[in-house]
């Protein structure tokens, strides 16, 4: 057929990933591509000098038992403290977080929990203590409260080296979200077999 062509496999595969035809339809605008950057780039954040693209897994996790009882994703740009009223089940007397969670006891969402906050300092601010006994004390402290919050990477442990999980597709943040609840439970039957 003369002024024909059958569309190649990767023309199609690109077709249906932006959702049109281009059959019918012309090929999207520099405006169009534009929006589709930006709107990839509300999910970027950047982790030293390399940016991610995609999501966040923010868990609760019972210090006793080390199983997740609350599981919150969020596109990668969140910040961890945003989400700490989230990851509450109500009956904590002892919350203990990551340096990601500094000033979760005084966010409006929080700061009438009445709960005791343990949450680590920066690496910077760590480094800078004086190496004298009050120093060293501080120190103590800061590695006692890290072993304990060690209870929180053993779900994320069985999910990247058990499950082989160790990125997630895009497939969408709802999508992701539902493969990370289903993980998060298989990984918590994990765990509780082995106590």
């Amino acid at each position: 057929m003369k002024g024909s062509r059958t569309p190649s496999t990767t023309a199609r595969s690109i077709s249906a990933f932006v959702g049109i035809n281009l059959a019918r339809e012309a090929a999207p605008d520099a405006t169009t591509l534009l929006k589709f950057r930006r709107l990839l780039e509300t999910h970027q954040a950047k982790k030293g000098n390399q940016w991610y693209f995609g999501m966040k897994a923010h868990i609760g996790v019972d210090a006793e038992s080390g199983l997740v009882h609350a599981v919150v994703t969020t596109a990668a740009n969140v910040s961890d403290v945003s989400q700490t009223h989230k990851l509450l089940h109500g009956e904590e007397t002892e919350e203990l977080g990551d340096a990601g969670y500094q000033g979760a006891d005084k966010r409006e969402e929080t700061r009438d929990t009445p709960v005791s906050w343990h949450i680590a300092l920066e690496r910077s601010r760590r480094k800078a203590r004086p190496a004298n006994r009050l120093g060293k004390l501080r120190e103590q402290l800061e590695r006692a409260k890290a072993s304990i919050r060690a209870k929180v990477e053993h779900p994320f442990h069985v999910i990247k080296n058990l499950f082989k999980q160790k990125k997630t597709g895009y497939r969408g943040l709802a999508k992701n979200e539902a493969q990370l609840l289903s993980l998060f439970g298989l990984a918590n039957l994990v765990l509780a077999r082995r106590q």
